[in-house]
């Protein structure tokens, strides 16, 4: 059966008879979790084999936003809580070593709590470089104000999911941190010159450009293209995140139902594939926007399927030595300090 080129979510805990048929037919390269599809471990560890059953693939991607902070879909009491990037951002003010090492722990504590559960990417680490003044959409999301310091950070979360077996998902390329809007109910516009996006924005992006996959920026920037956001806009897409940031891995849209995007779910997903995405996401688990997407989602070919693979065969290791009892009072006791002498 061939493989298509979406990932969708699903609507509750367990897979309904027509999700089922639904999958098994249309075949998509991966899933998503949210919050209403989270119970108990036992019951998440069901419902992701339930899901792998429906594509016949054992390394079916099921992903996840784990990221920490306020973006934590597991959470107590079957899991712990996770500081929000920031909190490494503010620690390295003091040891940058330090919080770069904390960074790539916590990390791999979050990917051993995933593998468990059968859940093997995570949308993961968001590279956005904020500004004053803009949304706060991403806020303390982000690692620092600071390019490069995103960079050091972002670099040591991915390496940190790498090493233990999970994919990471650098986001929301080429940069969502200056938007005046939250993406999820309208579109931003940056109005910034493609100079001070090269200069800032950008280089987060550029410094992991090796990563294996990436998560497009519903956001237009009118000094590249003022018509489209970054996700539907084949001049973001090949001037600027594959030619500029030099970024050749697995491209994979943010979500289709979010607000900043126009259309019907067909046109939004034609027009992500026209511009050069390689793989859309859709969230929301409604069915009937599911096979919308599912109708114009071309099967994986070509330099997409290449990608895609490539992605997958970074988890064809075996996984990092890890002591995680010791990590987790390590991350504690310096999270517990850095509050101490905020």
């Amino acid at each position: 059966m061939p493989t298509h080129a979406f990932i969708a979510g699903c609507s509750s805990l367990t897979l309904t008879t027509d999700e089922r048929a639904f999958f098994r037919d249309a075949d998509p390269w991966g899933f998503i979790l949210f919050r209403r599809n989270i119970d108990t471990p036992e019951q998440v560890r069901a419902l992701t084999s339930e899901l792998r059953a429906c594509t016949g693939r054992v390394d079916t991607p099921i992903l996840i936003d784990q990221e920490g902070g306020r973006v934590q879909r597991l959470g107590p009491p079957h899991w712990p809580k996770y500081p929000p990037a920031r909190r490494f951002g503010d620690i390295g003010g003091n040891d940058p070593v330090a919080a770069r090492d904390l960074c790539r722990m916590a990390a791999m504590l979050m990917a051993h709590d995933l593998l468990e559960l059968g859940i093997n990417v995570d949308c993961v680490p968001v590279l956005d470089v904020p500004v004053e003044g803009a949304h706060d959409v991403i806020g303390d999301r982000a690692y620092a104000w600071n390019a490069e310091h995103v960079a050091i950070l972002g670099r040591a979360a991915a390496e940190g999911l790498l090493a233990a077996g999970v994919l990471p998902v650098i986001k929301h390329i080429p940069g969502h941190g200056r938007a005046g809007a939250d993406s999820h109910l309208a579109l931003p516009i940056v109005n910034a010159s493609r100079r001070s996006l090269r200069d800032s924005d950008f280089v987060p992006f550029r410094c992991l450009a090796d990563m294996p996959a990436a998560m497009s920026a519903h956001v237009v920037y009118t000094a590249i293209d003022d018509a489209s956001p970054a996700t539907t806009s084949a001049k973001v897409i090949r001037s600027v995140i594959r030619r500029e940031i030099g970024f050749d891995g697995l491209l994979m849209s943010d979500d289709l139902s979010m607000k900043a995007l126009r259309g019907s779910f067909a046109e939004r997903t034609a027009a992500c594939f026209k511009a050069g995405i390689d793989v859309v996401l859709h969230c929301n688990g409604n069915l009937a926007e599911m096979q919308a997407v599912a109708s114009e989602s071309p099967k994986l070919s070509g330099k997409a399927k290449r990608r895609a693979k490539a992605a997958l065969a970074r988890l064809k290791h075996v996984a990092e030595p890890f002591d995680r009892k010791d990590a987790r009072v390590k991350l504690d006791e310096a999270m517990a300090e850095g509050l101490r002498n905020a």
